[in-house]
């Protein structure tokens, strides 16, 4: 489907880690990230979504994952949007912001993660059925009216980082019609392991990063995009792209910053 894009990445983008560290903080770090997923199920549900910034850093943290964020705090009603490198990307988002996440159904079935991702809110969405955008973004849009924050990866799947997707402009149309701020997010991490991508398993995934000997995750906030007067969600979706870096140029697409 045009709104299912597949990743041309895979293990071989990976160039591997700089440097690892040895099997017993790997162990440990593995158990710490039980430890705080297990608490934040439990936690959440009774302190509320106030807890879950706290929750996500725990989890960045317990895997040795420094977090770095640079830009203005998002006002409440915005659009974030960003490239998706990894799972992590969800995690650091949550770090940051109180958003409510856009994500494809089977990170339901996730374990520990799926959990907390519908405790957040999180709109799932089943791109095996096509018919069912149009309500997704019309969710979306609702969120945003009622002054909720929503973060969307509108490249659709992941890429390695150092080759992306472009910005798929279905998930703009909510911004648009909720006449809402759209802020683009880059994501990047200083090594190819954290990557999602190919035949890559959640486990797989989460212990290459758990052997690394640190990770920094860095997320750049560019300044809001507002949808100016007969703009639309393909300009507002490149214009996206041109503030986190995917392509090169922003001119004539009708907005107002």
């Amino acid at each position: 489907m045009i709104w299912q894009p597949v990743s041309g990445c895979g293990a071989r983008c990976r160039t591997g880690p700089a440097e690892t560290g040895n099997g017993g903080t790997t162990l440990l770090r593995l158990m710490a990230l039980c430890g705080v997923l297990l608490i934040g199920l439990l936690v959440v549900p009774l302190i509320g979504r106030r807890a879950l910034p706290t929750v996500a850093r725990a989890v960045l943290a317990s895997l040795g994952v420094r977090l770095r964020w640079r830009g203005a705090t998002p006002r409440p009603g915005t659009l974030l949007v960003a490239n998706h490198v990894s799972w992590l990307d969800v995690v650091a988002l949550l770090a940051v912001a109180r958003v409510d996440l856009v994500a494809k159904c089977e990170v339901r079935g996730w374990p520990g993660i799926g959990g907390l991702a519908c405790l957040t809110g999180a709109i799932f969405v089943d791109r095996s059925r096509p018919k069912t955008l149009p309500a997704t973004v019309a969710e979306v849009s609702a969120a945003l009216q009622a002054g909720r924050s929503v973060a969307v990866f509108p490249e659709g799947t992941t890429f390695c980082g150092t080759n992306r997707g472009r910005f798929r402009p279905a998930m703009f149309q909510a911004a648009v019609d909720a006449h809402a701020p759209v802020v683009p997010v880059f994501i990047g991490y200083d090594s190819t392991e954290p990557a999602f991508i190919g035949d890559d398993t959640l486990w797989a995934s989460v212990l290459r990063v758990a052997r690394q000997r640190r990770t920094t995750v860095t997320l750049v906030a560019a300044c809001a995009l507002r949808p100016a007067d007969g703009s639309d969600r393909r300009s507002l979706a490149k214009a996206a792209q041109a503030s986190v870096g995917l392509v090169p140029d922003t001119a004539g697409l009708g907005l107002a910053a």
